[in-house]
């Protein structure tokens, strides 16, 4: 049985919860007590010596970060729509695994860190990485349905998350029709599940 170490309010989880959704896997769920650290705890580092979520345990093997568990559960329970066998279909991929782990992370991610729990930020250099982003990811979705290779992949579970919570951390995507039309069809995906602060556009 897959365990996945769990916070509930963390979009880097969800994606993860996203994919073994979609896969139809069966796993039980540890959620991490943030109030006691339990991250911290020596039987937690020893799963994850940075502390944090989600890791995951499938058997004899241990995975930590969100974007290396999206690329394990893919190759080992996927198939070729989440995971393409073409090489460049595969790098692409990677680039946006990338850009969700940076320009994600230190733009919408780091505001809704701001104003949900208090994290001190660069307002400047935050705002300055989200606009790129998000002005690269409209382009980009004016002439594709999907990130990679117009079909649903683990990039798009990669990216979705904080966009979808990105008002939480008072991002107006109003301005950004395509990407809120993607968001519509990655959410009107089979088996696609939500989480807290998530507002569907697909109704």
């Amino acid at each position: 049985m897959i365990t996945l170490y769990n916070i509930p309010v963390s979009g880097n989880c969800h994606k993860i919860r996203l994919l073994m959704s979609f896969l139809g896997l069966e796993y039980k769920t540890h959620n991490l007590d943030i109030v006691s650290l339990e991250q911290h705890s020596p039987q937690y580092l020893s799963i994850n010596a940075f502390a944090q979520a989600p890791a995951l345990i499938d058997g004899d093997n241990i995975i930590r970060d969100s974007q290396a568990i999206l690329v394990y559960l893919a190759k080992t329970y996927g198939d070729a729509d989440w995971w393409p066998t073409v090489p460049v279909e595969t790098a692409h991929i990677i680039e946006w695994l990338s850009t969700a782990a940076n320009e994600i992370t230190h733009g919408p991610a780091l505001l809704r860190a701001h104003y949900k729990f208090a994290r001190q930020i660069d307002f400047k250099q935050t705002h300055s990485v989200t606009e790129k982003v998000l002005s690269i990811l409209e382009q980009h979705l004016g002439f594709n349905n999907w990130l990679v290779a117009n079909k649903p992949s683990i990039a798009d579970i990669a990216i979705y998350p904080y966009l979808a919570l990105a008002h939480e951390g008072h991002v107006d995507l109003k301005p950004y029709q395509h990407i809120l039309e993607w968001m519509a069809r990655f959410e009107s995906l089979p088996n696609f599940i939500t989480m807290p602060g998530i507002q569907p556009n697909n109704k």
